[in-house]
């Protein structure tokens, strides 16, 4: 893929039309305000449909589901489909570039609206349908694939950070008719409005030691007794997407909100479904920070030729053109990585963990570098609310940190390299 398709530009245009008209004219009361950016997306939702054919396509899904296990449990062989065109991942392939337009543009304004419904869908709901028996699907999807309701995916620990799985404290006790949870996690982007969240724990069997205990996979709903939600997290940035802490408190947890209603799921313990959590939530960073790039180069493009010093646009000094350079070096290397994840998805692939990584280091590290030169090419004005580069560069840092720390990730490219 090289460049963006006739019917990919129209799409970007209606996105970015909706856009200007319903959160940019927000943006400051979402810096400022603590407005919650969901009814915004669920408008954003209803307005290009997209509630209607999630809606659609999952009862597709379920239902055809529904149907394999009726006839398995009859005894009757179901023909598999021939999914080697999309390599298992259905409409993901023909439908990523309009996925990769909307994040992108929405990060243009403001990034933080991402991380909330890419948290809440890309991790919290793909981890259900990953994860959960049919019923369970059933159950806490439909209202999630809309954004009726919103997800959080709680994995991290205060004293876990890049540590997940062996610093992890949470634990599952096993007691009649399901289990108990007891522990904390924090900086849980939706964490403070979600109405589903998809749980990490440690089954705490009396026996194994805690670094090396199972981890399983639960869904809890808000309002459940022990089961708290703190207020959001005062923030650099990324103030659009709400985060926050959850305690659990000797929480009862049926046995059926165990995701796979096994603690032998055939896809391995909850460690492998959040590693697959982890190659979309990173390979979308990249997509995240192309959008910011984009928008620091056209705001700093036009600034350029308005802003006259010494009797000249600053336009025609080679120190500020440098700067424009730079800012289109990255742009275009971030959209080639963009791109190649495209062509992998159109294939019905994923990118390695590695690679994924790779991306994600790449393009968090460009964009933090791209908008911290737009406020220098702003100069005073730059370090103003004012202008919106201020609210771009706080984002963009938080994107080095988000989704795993830029450190980790290089420890996961290494490895992939060394294994080669």
């Amino acid at each position: 893929m090289i460049e963006w398709s006739e019917m990919e530009l129209a799409i970007q245009d209606a996105i970015r039309q909706f856009v200007d008209a319903e959160i940019r004219p927000r943006r400051e009361e979402l810096e400022f305000g603590d407005l919650p950016p969901y009814d915004i997306l669920r408008k954003l939702w209803k307005t290009f449909g997209i509630d209607a054919m999630a809606s659609d396509a999952l009862s597709a899904i379920l239902d055809t589901a529904e149907a394999k296990e009726r006839a398995r449990a009859e005894g009757v062989e179901t023909p598999k489909r021939d999914r080697s065109g999309d390599g298992g991942m259905g409409a993901l392939g023909a439908q990523a570039g309009m996925g990769v337009i909307l994040i992108k543009e929405i990060c243009r304004v403001s990034p933080g609206f991402v991380g909330a419904f890419g948290v809440s869908l890309g991790l919290g709901a793909s981890t259900i349908m990953s994860r959960g028996t049919v019923a369970q699907q059933r159950r806490w999807l439909p209202p999630l694939v809309t954004l009726g309701k919103i997800a959080a995916w709680a994995l991290t620990e205060p004293g876990s950070g890049s540590d997940a799985f062996g610093g992890m404290r949470t634990t599952a006790t096993r007691v009649e008719g399901g289990y108990r949870l007891n522990g904390q996690k924090t900086f849980i982007t939706n964490g403070p409005y979600a109405d589903t969240v998809v749980v990490y724990a440690k089954l705490d069997d009396g026996v194994t030691a805690p670094r090396d205990r199972k981890i399983l996979t639960f869904v809890l709903d808000s309002g459940m007794p022990g089961f708290t939600q703190g207020k959001p997290f005062r923030k650099m940035g990324f103030h659009s997407s709400p985060t926050g802490e959850l305690f659990f408190d000797d929480v009862f947890v049926e046995a059926d909100r165990l995701l796979g209603e096994t603690e032998e799921h055939k896809g391995g313990d909850g460690r492998a479904s959040a590693k697959s959590g982890f190659v979309a939530e990173r390979t979308g960073v990249a997509a995240m920070s192309l959008g910011i790039i984009e928008e620091c180069l056209e705001q700093c493009t036009r600034y350029a030729k308005e802003r006259v010093q010494f009797g000249h646009p600053i336009a025609d000094y080679q120190l500020v053109q440098l700067k424009l350079a730079q800012m289109e070096i990255a742009r275009i290397n971030v959209q080639n990585m963009v791109f190649r994840g495209l062509e992998l998805a159109a294939a019905g692939k994923q990118p390695s963990l590695a690679e994924a990584s790779a991306m994600k280091l790449y393009s968090s590290q460009a964009a933090t570098e791209v908008a911290m030169e737009a406020i220098q090419l702003f100069g005073g004005n730059g370090y103003m609310s004012e202008y919106p580069v201020e609210q771009l560069a706080r984002d963009a840092k938080s994107l080095m940190i988000y989704a795993g720390s830029n450190e980790i990730q290089a420890t996961h490219i290494a490895k992939g390299v060394l294994e080669r």
